[in-house]
């Protein structure tokens, strides 16, 4: 095992007094898929808001080998780590255009534009409609921008919560062809969390399975996708 991008040490946390998450050990190497799975209510999006820093957790995170415990999300976001959130977080008045160059606006390089046209030929539908405003393109084509727009950082590490929410079947199925495309080409390394397990566990090297806060089952995502007594017991599929 090469050594970790991210690393979860007894990791526990929540709100105020609600405790959500219980002793997480989670690592996600470079260049690597790995996948969260679970009910609803079983942490999962906890999880990364514990990373992005927008909860208070006890435990270790380290990212690269350093601790990001304690930092906001502007740090956190300025090492490295995009944070798609559950609900896709476009800016629905502005364009496309507009929200791909707002998921630069920490570059200090020239090669902006060369990366907006490398994401409108990934995703040719926000090409097709890179000067209307966000707010009127469906879920699927918010979903794709949102994915965009984190890119557009250029980030080492990128979490993503529940990408599939309210899509429709086959646009779920481009959404992950295309995110396991930038995985393969980009060598970006992943952290995401999902309710469709069949097809996350397909594009994911290393799947977890949280209940209740606790991380109940882990292994290599080809493992735990071809086992029958996991997916009956906590995948559903």
């Amino acid at each position: 095992m090469s050594e970790a991008l991210l690393e979860l040490r007894d990791v526990s946390g929540g709100y105020g007094a609600v405790k959500v998450l219980h002793d997480i050990d989670l690592v996600v190497e470079p260049g690597h898929v790995a996948v969260v799975l679970g009910a609803n209510g079983a942490g999962k999006t906890t999880t990364l808001r514990a990373i992005s820093g927008l909860i208070s957790v006890q435990g270790e995170i380290r990212f690269d080998g350093a601790s990001i415990v304690g930092k906001g999300p502007e740090v956190v976001s300025q090492l490295g780590i995009a944070h798609v959130p559950q609900g896709r977080g476009t800016f629905s008045e502005l364009t496309v255009e507009d929200n791909l160059r707002v998921g630069a606006v920490n570059r200090r390089d020239n090669d902006i534009e060369r990366d907006m046209q490398r994401w409108y030929e990934l995703f040719p539908r926000l090409g097709e409609r890179r000067r209307q405003e966000a707010g009127s393109m469906s879920g699927g084509e918010q979903q794709m921008l949102a994915l965009a727009r984190a890119m557009m950082a250029r980030p080492r590490l990128l979490l993503l919560d529940e990408p599939s929410l309210g899509l429709a079947p086959l646009i779920t199925r481009e959404l992950f062809a295309r995110l396991g495309e930038i995985n393969r080409d980009e060598g970006l390394s992943v952290l995401v969390v999902e309710q469709n397990a069949n097809l996350a566990l397909e594009i994911g090297h290393w799947g977890y399975v949280l209940e209740t806060g606790r991380i109940a089952v882990q292994g290599p995502a080809d493992q735990l996708h071809d086992d029958e007594a996991v997916r009956k017991a906590y995948l559903g599929f």
